[in-house]
């Protein structure tokens, strides 16, 4: 059996995913982000949910899939491409490796960007379930070296139970999309553990 049947035998998983076409870069953007930021994987462009190969034009294919990753992946995300001839029809592969700048964000719409992880087939919203994906695999987000920010914010949190993204906006006076980057990262990582059931998220030391 070759390696396109034995990913498709295995179905859609935290490191494979099926897409048919790719005509939305916002919505791929998402696909990129979450196995960047998790550990990596592969799309194969050309694949329908239920594992038949439909095929693609891999050229038309790689011009959406550039753009996503370029544009609406912050850092942009590094892909390879591979063609595979499978019954006279073409499938694109995509390989995205895990990330050594984590966190991406997918911009969503404009000035609108959000992290995503990979938690079993789905990509997830890191602000609603980045919890879900560390207990799931908690081995694989290393430690880092942390900026001054960073560690003035776990330095508060040694002192102070909890902070919220405003707080954490004024205390590091810090715009909202640098200040919900660096606590995304910082839960990524595991130093902060993120509470979401109350009516403002907050964050504390993990």
């Amino acid at each position: 059996m070759d390696e396109l049947q034995r990913l498709i035998l295995l179905g859609e998983n935290d490191t494979v995913d099926f897409k048919q076409r790719v005509t939305q870069p916002e919505k791929i953007a998402r696909t990129l982000v979450s196995f960047a930021n998790t550990r990596g994987g592969i799309i194969l462009i050309g694949v329908k949910d239920n594992g038949t190969i439909s095929g693609i034009d891999p050229e038309e294919e790689k011009h959406t899939l550039q753009m996503a990753a370029d544009f609406y992946c912050d850092p942009p995300v590094p892909v390879q491409y591979e063609e595979v001839e499978e019954d006279h029809r073409t499938v694109l592969k995509v390989i995205i490796e895990e990330s050594k700048v984590k966190p991406h964000f997918a911009k969503v719409k404009e000035d609108d960007w959000r992290g995503y992880v990979r938690v079993k087939d789905t990509s997830v919203q890191t602000s609603k379930m980045v919890n879900k994906a560390l207990e799931q695999a908690p081995d694989q987000f290393e430690r880092l070296p942390l900026d001054r920010h960073e560690n003035a914010l776990l330095g508060y949190l040694q002192l102070s139970p909890r902070i919220t993204l405003k707080q954490y906006m004024k205390l590091a006076n810090l715009s909202e999309r640098r200040a919900y980057r660096t606590l995304v990262k910082l839960v990524i990582h595991g130093y902060l553990r993120l509470h979401d059931k109350e009516k403002e998220e907050y964050y504390t030391l993990s």
